[in-house]
């Protein structure tokens, strides 16, 4: 039989397969392999999540596990005092100083990579905290990141947790205004950014952004630390007098060491401002115990993580999943960290495949968008390198269907290595629903069971559990330790976010009170959960969570511009792209003018994430006798279905109108 004979037939067995088991080798090693974890944590609950802490140092012991009498405002190890930096630093000194702890690939070329041990990495980040706190920054003072994918980023998160001072990094390709309201919003008077970064090997300009942003913010900002990336002496413009250089900071204060802060497990360790329904992003509170202790079990557990890893994440810091899967968790378990700057088509479509190949990489976790990506481009890309130093891979961020998940599991993995498909979110900290690798079967195209100690239930509106093979709602029925604590000084909406749809809000009883996460579901025969996408006005794009409300008043502030109505429409490879229905002001032009625009003004207000996929002219909203904007049959329209029933509709002729504009 030849080879080509031989793939075709492995391919229509894969395509047949709903079910694969663990390989034998991969269970045999891993980090959990017996699946009495389940019912073992489910009968000491919360008693269980003793595990996870037991993964940190603490200063000081706590007193209990799980305070659960003031819900929904749940506080984990009580009692207990710690340092993030410490635990992903100061305690690996001993066995892993000499080992590295961030591999970093730059770009334009191989030259700009940097290599930093544990050693060299506590050497930096005392130094920069040293520095830091002579800038004035103290305990529980905001510093605001916003920086591109480089060393200083992790080096500064750092930083800001030895000194007990919370840090909230806002994407680098965010826009100006989203830097300036959530400086606003956190009271930052604190920021850390870089004159540039690479791009596809370009040089992007990031301080003339920056500088736009910080016109915006209504405080005084104390002090701007700038990283020179592109290599400029003078990053490019003159420093003002409240400005300060990366380099120079940290060589003022040459070999000065930090003693690491103790911090009580419920104080802050960051920020994450997350969009929300309302336009307004919403900054979510993480914790210093139970976020880190939640960050370093899931690693463990899920991604199998062990100190003489060299493990590859290629999401961004600036999201959840690099604060979580880059730094905190990897390195609170001491193994290797592998940080990429660029994009995986530069200089060439194997550019990952190589940098596994290069480095010996032994986990990936990465996003569908990327593998649709690498299907589009072929396997004759990872082909060309050795990825048998693979052990293990990761999707996150959105559901993956099988046929990209059976491409991964071949093509990556050969058939080798386990695939863990993740659900979770900002808020939660870290994964909620998936399989331990080397414990469940995996269903492509399902993301598992809900970890053990996770209570997962999908419900209907009613809030009854729905029977197997049937969607509903996912809702998380009891607290775990990564979950966020609030919202930054707005108890009041956190509760109606997360927790109003399904609790009795009125109760003190903890059992009473629900976690909604706005996500549909399906639950099959043997209680794997297959997620079925947001049921709430936010739209994923490429595994990023984008509030339609935020886009619909960055095109309503375009000139103009009357009304708009924006939702998400089924992409080949981002997911779900973003497409925006406008009405114009009377007078003004639709055409390619006003399309333009809005395409900027939305690049401008959010970021090229957020950049429409399609710009629909239409003199009407399809809406509700009440007024109500009919977002499925726009989504229907940008998705190419049939209508359905258009009967409640005051304007139903309308809908064919802008039908008939996006098929032509």
């Amino acid at each position: 039989m030849s080879d080509k004979d031989e793939d075709v037939q492995l391919e229509a067995r894969l395509a047949e397969q709903d079910a694969f088991e663990p390989p034998e080798a991969f269970v045999e090693q891993a980090n959990v392999a017996d699946e009495s974890i389940y019912e073992e944590f489910e009968a000491e609950w919360p008693d269980c999540w003793e595990q996870a802490a037991a993964l940190l140092d603490w200063t000081e012991g706590y007193d209990q596990v799980l305070d659960d009498s003031n819900p929904p405002f749940f506080e984990w190890f009580t009692g207990g005092e710690l340092n993030a930096s410490a635990n992903c630093l100061d305690r690996h000194l001993d066995e892993r100083g000499d080992e590295p702890a961030i591999e970093w690939v730059g770009e334009p070329t191989d030259e700009a990579n940097r290599t930093y041990t544990y050693e060299e990495l506590h050497r930096e980040v005392n130094e920069f905290a040293a520095a830091l706190r002579e800038l004035g920054v103290g305990e529980d003072d905001v510093v605001t990141l916003y920086m591109p994918m480089i060393p200083e980023l992790p080096i500064a998160m750092l930083a800001c947790a030895r000194l007990g001072a919370p840090h909230s990094v806002v994407f680098a390709g965010f826009s100006a205004d989203a830097l300036a309201t959530r400086m606003n919003a956190a009271d930052s008077e604190y920021l850390v950014t870089a004159n540039g970064y690479y791009r596809r090997g370009d040089a992007l300009d990031h301080y003339e952004k920056t500088s736009e942003g910080l016109a915006g913010v209504d405080h005084e900002v104390s002090d701007v630390v700038v990283v020179d990336r592109l290599g400029d002496d003078d990053h490019g413009h003159a420093l003002d007098s409240n400005e300060h250089d990366y380099d120079g900071l940290v060589a003022d204060h040459d070999g000065a060491t930090v003693d690491p802060v103790a911090r009580d497990a419920e104080d802050m360790l960051f920020l994450m401002y997350t969009s929300g329904t309302t336009g307004k992003p919403k900054g979510v509170k993480h914790t210093t115990g139970g976020y880190l202790s939640w960050a370093a079990w899931t690693s463990q557990a899920v991604l199998d993580v062990k100190p003489d890893d060299t493990y590859f994440c290629s999401a961004d810091i600036g999201w959840i999943t690099g604060h979580s899967y880059i730094v905190y968790g990897p390195l609170a378990l001491g193994t290797t960290s592998l940080m990429y700057e660029g994009t995986p088509d530069h200089p060439d479509r194997d550019r990952l495949w190589q940098i596994i190949d290069d480095y010996d990489v032994t986990q990936l976790y990465t996003a569908p968008t990327a593998i649709r990506a690498f299907m589009k481009w072929g396997e004759q890309y990872p082909d060309r390198h050795d990825l048998s130093s693979l052990r293990l891979l990761g999707t996150v961020g959105e559901p993956i269907n099988p046929r990209a998940w059976k491409w991964y599991y071949k093509h990556v993995g050969d058939e080798e290595c386990p695939v863990v498909d993740t659900w979770w979110q900002t808020e939660t900290g870290g994964m909620m629903v998936t399989t331990l690798p080397g414990v469940k079967t995996m269903k492509p195209g399902s993301a598992g069971p809900a970890l053990p100690g996770v209570d997962v239930q999908i419900v209907d509106a009613a809030g009854e559990a729905v029977e197997p093979g049937q969607a509903g709602y996912l809702t998380v029925q009891k607290p775990w330790p990564g979950m966020l604590r609030t919202l930054y000084r707005n108890d009041e909406r956190y509760v109606d976010e997360y927790w109003a749809e399904y609790s009795d809000t009125d109760s003190d009883d903890p059992s009473d009170w629900v976690y909604f996460p706005e996500d549909g579901a399906k639950l099959d025969d043997d209680g794997y959960i297959t997620v079925l996408g947001r049921v709430d006005d936010v739209i994923n794009v490429s595994g990023h969570r984008l509030g339609t409300m935020e886009i619909e008043s960055a095109i309503v502030g375009v000139e103009g511009v009357a009304e708009a109505a924006v939702v998400g429409g089924d992409h080949d490879l981002k997911g779900e792209a973003v497409y925006a229905y406008v009405i114009t002001e009377d007078g003004y032009e639709e055409g390619e003018d006003l399309r333009e625009r809005i395409v900027a003004g939305v690049e401008d207000a959010i970021g090229p994430i957020a950049r429409p996929e399609q710009v629909v002219f239409t003199p009407e909203l399809p809406k509700t006798r009440s007024g109500k904007i009919m977002r499925r049959l726009l989504e229907d329209i940008a998705n190419g279905e049939g209508l359905g029933n258009t009967s409640t509709l005051r304007n139903p002729e309308v809908v064919e109108d802008i039908q008939q504009q996006v098929d032509d």
